[in-house]
């Protein structure tokens, strides 16, 4: 299922979401997102809008990599085995390089993504899988 997409920072754990990601600090969306979120958006010095936290600037990826480590905690703490691979899922609208910094994040966050795929595809993947049908190979 879904996960929310979010992360909290002391001291006031504002979550940090947004459409800042792959985004020009001077794109008209980051403008718009400036003053409508709860962090701060700052430039980066490659012109990229990044987020600071507790004073520390962070790129979109390094804020998605804690999000994916958190879920690879999640996921070893069900299994009860490490999790090194992974499958990830991007909303369907993601362009090659939002796909791209999704895959870094991954890598930060000490897994090896075998995929990226979208999330309406994922859930086509994943409708029926709790029936019992015998061995299947699905990607």
């Amino acid at each position: 299922g879904s996960r929310p997409t979010s992360v909290g920072h002391q001291p006031d754990q504002h979550p940090v979401r947004g459409q800042a990601s792959d985004r020009r600090f001077d794109d008209t969306v980051v403008s718009k997102d400036k003053d409508m979120v709860a962090y701060k958006i700052v430039k980066a010095d490659n012109g990229d809008a990044w987020v600071e936290v507790n004073g520390k600037k962070m790129a979109p990826p390094e804020i998605s990599a804690k999000v994916l480590q958190k879920m690879k905690k999640t996921a070893e703490d069900y299994l009860g085995a490490e999790v090194t691979e992974a499958v990830i899922t991007v909303p369907a609208y993601f362009n090659d390089s939002q796909r791209q910094a999704t895959k870094d994040a991954g890598r930060i966050a000490g897994l090896d993504v075998k995929r990226i795929i979208n999330e309406p595809t994922a859930a086509a993947l994943a409708y029926g899988m709790d029936k019992q049908r015998g061995d299947q190979k699905i990607a």
